[in-house]
């Protein structure tokens, strides 16, 4: 953060309908205004960092206002994404200044912030207190608090709305209560002209438009999945409208927004072969692909990388916005972040929880940042890195 106090945003949904549980749409006018969140007491207020930078798509490279390259590094904060919707809390742990000073400690630079579509809009399912303008209030608090030690905040959107039971499906739950193929559209537009109007004027938060689409499970093809993917609409194998890459790029530029936008591609987010001939349309210029990767995904060797990314990454920006192993180690992520420093790409771990990582990957046993065997690898990497700037990738 540039200041300790940061100016208030009115967080207020302006999405032309919210979903309501059960029953058809209401008007936002039908609905309570958000409240802007309440700063912080004096004595909470953490020590100003040098604010995040304002980033913005150049060539293949992230670059600052300044026109210095910079690479985004760091971890994902998970339980935005369903501690609301199981109806127990908006975060999995704490999220107070301490929690986020520690992320900082590692030599991160940024955080990437899963949300619940449903949660964020106000559903009427969900416990009110957990939706809607607290949960909106709670999120916005985060986002301020990592931009306050200096940190990047990347805004995702992680579960949707839509009963899909195809292959792969997660649940049968028609509400947000898992990973979807695919971002719905009833929903998922009027979500992100929510979110970017509450941060059009914050062009350091970054937005990320759909974790990890995999259509490739549903439809016939994989030409299909593409064309779903992009342009959305009747998708084979989809029972609900899907809402593609470019509805979502053109709900958040219809609010004005300008901020740097990431889409991921096909297959769980692994697959970014049909990526540059498919690439939404931006008519602000700002978008990068995103990419995850984890030890048991397809795309997991250099030869993979050296065939499907690199060919993305000399085009447009390239941001792995997860990687990880399920061994509780270290050995994976070291060969994907040696592959990304090579080229000054960006990568994020997954994920900053204090849970076992035995069942999956944890980069941490408390929040004061003690590291697995896992996170280890990453502490330790991010912090002989100088992450404030990246070479130039040509």
């Amino acid at each position: 953060m540039r200041h300790p106090r940061r100016p208030l945003r009115t967080l207020a949904v302006l999405a032309a309908v919210l979903f309501v549980a059960g029953g058809p749409t209401a008007p936002a006018s039908a609905l309570p205004a958000a409240h802007p969140p309440t700063p912080p007491a004096a004595s909470a207020l953490p020590t100003a960092a040098a604010p995040p930078p304002v980033l913005r798509a150049e060539g293949n490279r992230l670059v600052d206002a300044d026109g210095s390259a910079h690479r985004l590094l760091g971890v994902n904060r998970s339980g935005g994404e369903f501690a609301c919707v199981q109806g127990w809390g908006i975060f999995d742990g704490p999220v107070d200044d301490a929690s986020v000073k520690a992320i900082a400690e590692w030599n991160a630079n940024t955080v990437r912030i899963p949300l619940n579509e449903e949660c964020w809009l106000g559903s009427a399912h969900i416990d009110p207190r957990y939706r809607g303008a607290n949960y909106r209030s709670a999120i916005d608090g985060l986002v301020q608090r990592v931009q306050a030690h200096g940190m990047t905040p990347i805004l995702e959107l992680h579960w949707s709305h839509g009963r899909y039971t195809g292959n792969s499906a997660g649940c049968h739950d028609v509400h947000a209560s898992c990973q979807k193929p695919m971002p719905n559209a009833t929903h998922t537009p009027a979500f992100w002209t929510s979110v970017a109007t509450a941060y059009k004027n914050d062009p350091e938060v970054v937005f990320d438009l759909f974790n990890e689409p995999y259509p490739d499970r549903a439809t016939p093809t994989t030409a299909q999945a593409w064309t779903c993917w992009r342009d959305g609409g009747t998708c084979p194998g989809i029972g609900y409208e899907v809402a593609g890459m470019q509805d979502l790029l053109d709900a958040v530029r219809g609010t004005g927004a300008r901020n740097l936008v990431l889409a991921a591609g096909i297959a769980y987010a692994n697959d970014l072969s049909g990526w540059l001939a498919h690439a939404p349309h931006d008519p602000a210029g700002n978008l990068a692909a995103a990419w995850h990767v984890y030890n048991f995904n397809s795309c997991s060797d250099e030869a993979c990388w050296n065939r499907t990314l690199a060919p993305v990454a000399a085009r447009v920006p390239l941001v792995a916005g997860e990687i990880g192993e399920n061994t509780c180690a270290h050995g994976f992520i070291d060969r994907v972040m040696k592959w990304f420093d090579e080229r000054a790409l960006s990568y994020l771990g997954w994920t900053w929880n204090a849970w076992d990582c035995s069942s999956g990957p944890a980069l941490i046993r408390s929040y004061d940042g003690t590291p697995t065997p896992f996170g280890t690898g990453l502490r330790d990497h991010l912090r002989a890195l100088d992450t404030r700037e990246a070479p130039d990738p040509t």
